[in-house]
């Protein structure tokens, strides 16, 4: 019977660990900013804008990506 309680204390915690995980993933953390500068920098081609006063992904595409040339 020991065994089996500490089975489900495991079982709880582990569910009670990855449902916070999943809930402050998906509420997605906002950032607050003022201009775009305010925003953390990103790698290319994935640059972070100041949209409606939070900091959100913007993907830019590239001219060569599309076969543009001058």
């Amino acid at each position: 019977m020991k065994n089996m309680a500490q089975i489900l204390m495991f079982v709880y915690a582990s569910m009670i660990m990855f449902l916070s995980l999943f809930l402050i993933v998906t509420s997605g953390a906002r950032i607050p900013c003022l201009t775009d500068d305010d925003c953390p920098i990103a790698d290319l081609p994935i640059v972070m804008k100041c949209i409606d006063n939070f900091c959100r992904f913007d993907l830019v595409v590239l001219d060569w990506c599309l076969g543009r040339t001058n």
